[in-house]
């Protein structure tokens, strides 16, 4: 029987995420309704279907916005062409793109310009990928595993640099990295590495999570890469983990074995802590007397404001 549950720290909303539900949530009270969302703002179900009933609404192409409305774009990065089909369909953007990944676009633009080619570690059809891949599609090669490290074949071994997606698996990005570093000495790289500081934290706490449970619940939606490589990341421990949106997708037949008695949870960086707290009450009512503790690994600081949205944010397109 369930005994114990012990919940991550860091877990949930990393700084761009708060950036990019920040500017929807006060865009909804300094504008005229309905804004629009090209996409989902973050990968999550919950969010998605809060601010779309208060008014912002996810679209999946620009020829779906009225002309003259407000377009927000994701925190994921869109491709530069968004904003030339924006502005000759006479929108207002803000773009919501978390400082992270924007770093990752400036970066792909200097190293081009210096006549690199750009080996492109990400995950196919990943909104963040297609982004940062059209800044310079001829210039810039995917990278999605070790496999394609090892047979990737650039036009100039001589002027060669790699990037990173920033919600990879630090322990499978890493190994890919060594795999092209030793295939092509002379590449470079950016000063830091990419994968964002919230994903690597959430990494290492669901590892330590982990080694003191005999399950593990993400919170996260299926399309969420940085929640995904957290079950995987728990996975390794040889535990089960299980990725749910909610406290609805929680089976019992999960903790039927009476070696199931502690409980990991954590949540990806686009998942509200509501969801955590929802499946913690849920395992209240169920077991009256579970014990609940924190496991603390990392304290984040990292913090990004929210800048004046119509001074600052908004172009007129």
């Amino acid at each position: 029987m369930v005994e114990k549950i012990i919940l991550a720290k860091p877990r949930g909303f990393c700084a761009g995420v708060e950036y990019a539900v920040g500017i929807v949530e006060k865009s909804l009270t300094e504008f005229d309704l309905p804004i629009y969302i090209l996409k989902e703002i973050v990968h999550n179900k919950k969010i998605v279907q809060d601010l779309s009933l208060r008014g912002a609404k996810s679209v999946s192409s620009i020829e779906e916005v009225p002309k003259g409305s407000i377009l927000i774009f994701s925190a994921h990065g869109v491709p530069p062409e968004f904003h030339t089909l924006a502005k000759e369909r006479g929108l207002y953007v803000i773009d919501a793109t978390c400082p992270l990944v924007r770093k990752v676009h400036l970066e792909a633009i200097r190293f081009v310009k210096e006549g690199y080619t750009i080996l492109y570690i990400g995950h196919a059809g990943h909104d963040e990928a297609l982004g940062v891949i059209a800044e310079a599609p001829d210039s810039i090669i995917l990278i999605n595993d070790k496999t394609e490290a090892l047979s990737v074949q650039p036009p100039d071994n001589n002027k060669l640099a790699f990037l990173t997606q920033t919600t990879l698996s630090l322990k499978e990005t890493g190994e890919i990295i060594n795999i092209l570093q030793k295939r092509f000495p002379q590449i470079i790289g950016p000063d830091k590495e990419d994968i964002c500081y919230a994903t690597t934290n959430r990494q290492a706490a669901v590892s330590e999570l982990a080694k003191l449970s005999d399950l593990v619940l993400v919170l996260g939606s299926e399309n969420s890469s940085n929640s995904q490589r957290l079950r995987e990341c728990a996975e390794e421990f040889k535990i089960n983990a299980y990725l749910i949106d909610g406290k609805e997708q929680i089976e019992n037949t999960w903790f039927e074995k009476e070696e199931i008695k502690t409980i990991g949870i954590t949540a990806g960086a686009s998942a509200p802590e509501s969801l955590v707290k929802e499946v913690v009450n849920y395992f209240q009512e169920k077991y009256p007397k579970i014990e609940i503790s924190e496991l603390t690994t990392i304290k984040e600081k990292t913090y990004f404001p929210i800048p004046n949205l119509k001074q600052k944010l908004i172009v007129s397109k």
